[in-house]
């Protein structure tokens, strides 16, 4: 068998097409007038961007002047606070008689005689109050007396003891919040 042959395209050479060389543009020395250069050259638009442009973020409103400091009006009281104090609170309020209205250190000692066994809580909180009064708002320790003293109850905690035939009764076991204000005396 013979072998075909296709005929071939004629093979033409491609020549690397040179591209003219471009000329730097001449910068015009006298001011151009429109009747001496008919064409001026045009600047070539600009491209598109490739990212759209952000919105603009909304003004953030202006903070408002701040006001000229007030000054604060005296403090004339301090309290203090016991909460949960593990004694029924007819039992403290026994004690908190006796000092309601005394002075801080005439109801100091008042308790020192007293013998009940809210007197350890209640003197605590008389002395806290009067610190505060001291330390945190510049009273006098010597003038302070006791304008005010409340005995809430606190939680309860209930219990059972088991009693005869097999029964029981409840238990509770009371506690009380102490709350005391004291006032500097004019």
């Amino acid at each position: 068998m013979a072998e075909e042959t296709k005929p071939q395209a004629p093979a033409t050479e491609e020549k690397p097409v040179k591209k003219p060389a471009k000329k730097p543009a001449k910068k015009p020395t006298k001011p151009a007038t429109p009747a001496s250069e008919p064409a001026a050259e045009e600047k070539p638009a600009k491209k598109p961007a490739k990212k759209p442009a952000k919105p603009a973020k909304p003004a953030k409103p202006a903070k408002p002047a701040k006001p000229a400091p007030v000054e604060k009006p005296k403090v004339t009281e301090a309290t203090a606070f016991a909460r949960d104090v593990r004694i029924a609170p007819r039992k403290v309020r026994l004690v908190a008689d006796l000092v309601r209205g005394k002075s801080v250190k005439e109801a100091l000692g008042i308790l020192a005689g007293c013998t009940k066994i809210a007197v350890v809580p209640v003197e605590k909180i008389i002395r806290s109050a009067a610190a505060n009064a001291t330390n945190n708002f510049g009273m006098d320790k010597d003038r302070l007396y006791i304008a005010e003293i409340q005995v809430g109850d606190g939680l309860k905690i209930k219990r059972y003891i088991p009693r005869a035939k097999g029964s029981a009764s409840g238990i509770v076991k009371r506690n009380s919040h102490i709350r005391i204000v004291v006032k500097e005396r004019n």
